[in-house]
């Protein structure tokens, strides 16, 4: 039994890692996510409403809702990618070494 005041669950720092998604998928849905969420910003920063992402993106209107929702299944890095070049963007990766434990 949990006492009131304890943690009921102890978390590693990472919501993907901790539902128990393999490596792999983790590690791509942190970086689809970030993609993700670069794009969101663009489109917030020039107003574009889901009208001009339409013409922009070269989308049909549920595609648009599905990327402004973040259904991130529906959608693949290269998507991503190519989304954020319509938008006038690029990506950069950056490879770090992980932190010693």
């Amino acid at each position: 039994t949990q006492r009131a005041g304890e943690p009921g669950h102890i978390t590693t720092g990472n919501v993907l890692d901790d539902l128990g998604f393999a490596p792999q998928v983790s590690l791509e849905l942190k970086l689809k996510s970030e993609l993700h969420e670069g794009i969101l910003n663009i489109i917030r920063k020039h107003g574009y409403s889901a009208r001009n992402l339409e013409h922009i993106l070269a989308l049909r209107q549920p595609r648009v809702s599905e990327l402004m929702r973040g259904k991130l299944n529906t959608l693949s890095i290269r998507k991503l990618l190519e989304y954020a070049d319509k938008l006038g963007a690029y990506a950069k990766v950056t490879v770090r070494e992980k932190r010693a434990a």
